[in-house]
């Protein structure tokens, strides 16, 4: 076996709702970030899409968690099992002799303290993980959407992902300005089963309530392409009856629109703390959107029209953050910006 199998190198999206891994310019993994555990001897049972089957359907000798909650890690032994179960599953395609030096770059929310960016390391590391890099996510995701981010040039990226928002302005290698904000993903799903139990009286999982935010999510109550309306059955609250109700997606749109209003707060904040010269340039270039959220029906309409800067998003942007994971694992030698 030559030499050139003893370093296996990944590159992770480690994030709230999905983990990504490339390996060799291809996704090798993209599975839910969850993991399912024997209660009675702590040892993990499933992860990724057959520990979502079990999500909110266990019983008391089985737990699921999350081990990241808002982009960071909030269980630290579970986040370990989990990137641990995550690269045997690459690695069971692979034969090797024995096991190989592992170089991996994870993504990591521009926001994270110190603790937090320890966590994410030492997980990795005690997962197998020898050299360990990481990478702020709005940079990440810059490099996967193909802007040169070392130009003298102003970018601005809003990624929002499961459990954060993160905006940056990035210019020669550096974010510039930056904004965290833990408004994303998850609390669209929370506001989702929140509106069901008050407008409808019906209770709602958070895999029910993910579907609805897939199927009608929108964030403008007049869309051009209209989607159909989702019908949904769950129990009365008041009677414990079986109910069905359908759900449009002007609901949904009402539903959300105060946790939109947070991030769209959050860009304006950014860009009135950005230098003039990169305003001028984002004006000219727009905003990139990235992220599972971009996906939310008429959000860069909504954003155009509020910031007054054409937004775009990007092509496949729930894997942006991947793919630039992917190019700065190619080139830890010339990106000042990554960590060790």
């Amino acid at each position: 076996m030559g030499f050139s199998l003893l370093t296996q190198e990944l590159a992770m999206d480690l994030g709230t709702a999905n983990t990504v891994i490339f390996q060799n310019d291809e996704i090798v993994l993209d599975e839910p970030s969850i993991v399912a555990i024997d209660n009675n001897t702590g040892k993990p049972i499933a992860f990724g899409q057959k520990a979502k089957l079990m999500h909110e359907k266990v019983n008391p000798g089985i737990k699921t968690v999350r081990p990241l909650r808002d982009g960071v890690i909030a269980d630290f032994n579970a986040a370990e099992m989990m990137i641990r179960g995550f690269i045997k599953q690459v690695n069971s395609r692979r034969r090797f002799l024995f096991s190989p030096n592992l170089k991996i770059v994870v993504g990591i929310p521009s926001g994270s303290t110190e603790v937090e960016i320890r966590a994410v390391r030492d997980s990795s590391e005690h997962a197998g993980g020898r050299d360990v890099y990481l990478i702020f996510e709005p940079m990440a995701a810059a490099l996967g959407i193909g802007l040169d981010v070392e130009a003298p040039k102003g970018n601005m990226v809003v990624d929002i992902g499961g459990g954060t928002t993160e905006i940056a302005v990035i210019s020669l290698g550096g974010i510039v300005q930056q904004n965290s904000i833990r408004v994303a993903g998850d609390v669209f799903t929370s506001d989702i089963q929140y509106y069901l139990k008050q407008q409808h009286n019906i209770k709602v999982g958070e895999i029910t309530a993910e579907k609805i935010k897939i199927a009608v999510g929108a964030v403008l109550p007049d869309l051009e392409e209209e989607p159909e309306p989702f019908v949904v059955k769950g129990p009365n609250l008041m009677t414990a009856h079986p109910v069905t109700a359908t759900i449009t997606y002007q609901e949904i749109a009402h539903c959300i629109d105060k946790s939109v209003a947070k991030i769209e707060a959050a860009i304006l904040h950014v860009l009135e703390q950005t230098p003039p010269e990169l305003y001028a340039d984002i004006v000219e270039s727009g905003i990139f959107l990235s992220g599972g959220g971009a996906l939310l029906r008429g959000l860069d309409k909504r954003l155009s029209e509020k910031v007054n800067i054409p937004f775009h998003v990007t092509e496949d942007p729930l894997k942006a953050v991947a793919r630039g994971t992917c190019i700065a694992l190619k080139n830890t030698d010339r990106f000042s910006f990554l960590m060790r």
